[in-house]
């Protein structure tokens, strides 16, 4: 029996591989081919319609696809990644070859493959020949090819399907990512061993925050004032900030120096201890002038009602930079990690001193969470590995219209990185990367694995952390962004800053195995 998968995969082709095994316009025979092209991010029966009436006018049909870097509609389009698109269409009877475009039109592909007709729905002529098709025709015309606009009967928009709740395909791009990078289970389970065994020595440097959950019960409001009464219960004290990401780190298996500013005060006492226990070795500096910074949620019937922070965050002084600077220059780690807050240790004045002061061969990595300050991450610029999120990618290239695909690849250009992760929230990652033996495939998404939302705060931390190291023990960038994603979702399915463990992250990989394995019994 044929496997109907290698049948599949046997369907996609390349332009060079189709016009060598098809020929061009005319071809012997009298053979006939015809080509539609289009995203098809969510095959519909339009489609289907589309190219059954296609397939009923010729020989061959050939499928073109627009790739993912050329597809600008919708922010977060396209949400199947091209891989997928094509295998969809390529599983079709009625498809015979499908090629996956990496031009912004179709024009290019059509002068070399020259089909005999090109086919377009009726809704590109239903309100009079839109200029993109007049070209299209042009070039067809040009060789003696013929257009062809399919009946326009029933029409389905898969932007209007896609605006009711994006496909949820999570496994699916993850199997097709994993096969296209030639990885398994086994591969990302191994990294995780192996930076657990190799133990690589780390250095972090950023601010310290102390997250604070002060739990109550809601007694309810004042009759004269519009003041909410609460009952406290119990307070709980956390090291966030970049001290979490240290944390991570250090729990991942490497070992770890911190370098930070805190405050001369309870707090302080608390963030060294906690720290010490760890095993993450801390560089502090003691400023008695400012407060260790606190952020105090105030959650009532675990409803998070109110936060109260309490920070300084004017810029460190010339003598904490240049020990700083010091501690940088003379290190010996693996690894070296800028983690911004903008709480004083990150700004115009400091981070060019404190970026010269980096030993040329370090890994770098930067992570700038401006929340509502002022910050830019592309003044890490020439880093191994940055992570911002989708809101500081606009407030840094003042964009707020770019689909996310695009604004990433721009960020990623602007701040010359050799990988970028795009953090988006509940819908996962979106990492570029530099690939000069296959920029084809430079940007691609990996979903959230989130099963129990808790709380998501601290899940870009681990992220940072969990990518980082595997970004510097493989070499790999879909590895790093496989990792950094597991991890992620196992900080957002607890309450509070606790470092995410190995063990955790290779129990989340068992569990999205398995599924993976349900699915495609």
């Amino acid at each position: 029996m044929r496997n109907p998968a290698k049948r599949i995969g046997n369907k996609i082709c390349t332009i060079d591989e189709l016009v060598g095994f098809l020929g061009t316009f005319p071809r012997p025979k009298r053979m006939k081919v015809i080509m539609c092209h289009g995203v098809f991010d969510i095959v519909h029966p339009g489609h289907l319609r589309h190219l059954l009436y296609a397939k009923s006018k010729a020989d061959v049909l050939v499928a073109s696809i627009t790739a993912d870097r050329h597809i600008v509609k919708g922010t977060y389009r396209p949400h199947v990644p091209q891989d997928l698109r094509a295998q969809n269409l390529a599983a079709l009877e009625m498809v015979d070859y499908v090629v996956i475009d990496d031009n912004p039109t179709p024009l290019e592909n059509i002068r070399r493959l020259q089909p005999d007709f090109f086919a377009k729905g009726y809704e590109y002529i239903a309100q009079g020949v839109q200029p993109k098709t007049s070209e299209e025709a042009e070039i067809v015309g040009s060789y003696g090819g013929q257009m062809m606009f399919t009946p326009g009967d029933v029409v389905f928009s898969s932007s209007r399907l896609i605006e009711q709740g994006p496909p949820r395909l999570g496994i699916e791009k993850l199997l097709a990512l994993m096969k296209a990078s030639d990885l398994s289970f086994g591969d990302i389970r191994a990294s995780l061993e192996a930076i657990r065994e190799s133990g690589p020595a780390v250095h972090v440097i950023g601010d310290t925050i102390v997250d604070t959950i002060t739990r109550t019960s809601m007694l309810g409001a004042q009759g004269k004032t519009p003041t909410i009464s609460v009952l406290y219960d119990t307070k709980e004290d956390y090291v966030g900030g970049a001290g979490i990401v240290a944390k991570h780190m250090r729990a991942a298996g490497a070992q770890v120096t911190f370098s930070t500013v805190l405050g001369d005060d309870a707090l302080k006492d608390f963030v060294l201890e906690d720290l010490a226990e760890a095993g993450v070795k801390v560089d502090a500096t003691i400023d008695a002038t400012r407060p260790t910074t606190n952020k105090n949620a105030i959650v009532a019937n675990d409803y998070r009602l109110l936060k109260i922070d309490t920070l300084d965050n004017r810029s460190i002084d010339d003598r904490t930079v240049e020990s700083m600077a010091k501690s940088i220059g003379t290190s010996t780690a693996d690894i070296l990690v800028f983690s911004d807050f903008r709480h004083g240790i990150f700004n115009s004045r400091t981070i060019p001193s404190l970026i010269a002061a980096i030993p040329p061969d370090a890994f770098k990595v930067a992570d700038s969470q401006i929340a509502s300050r002022w910050g830019n991450i592309t003044d890490f610029k020439g880093f191994d590995l940055i992570t911002p999120n989708e809101k500081e990618a606009r407030f840094t290239l003042a964009d707020q219209d770019t689909g996310v695909r695009p604004l990433s690849i721009k960020l990623f250009k602007k701040a010359e990185c050799k990988t970028l992760i795009m953090k988006m929230g509940p819908r996962g990652i979106l990492t570029v990367w530099d690939s000069p033996d296959d920029p084809f495939k430079s940007a691609f998404t990996v979903d959230s694995f989130v099963d129990d939302l808790i709380d998501p705060v601290g899940a870009g931390d681990a992220l940072l952390a969990y990518s980082a190291l595997s970004q510097k023990i493989t070499g790999s960038s879909v590895v790093a962004s496989i990792v950094g994603s597991f991890a992620a979702a196992c900080e957002c399915e607890r309450d509070g800053n606790i470092p995410v463990t190995t063990e955790a992250v290779l129990k989340k990989l068992d569990q999205v195995e398995r599924q993976a394995a349900y699915d495609y019994e």
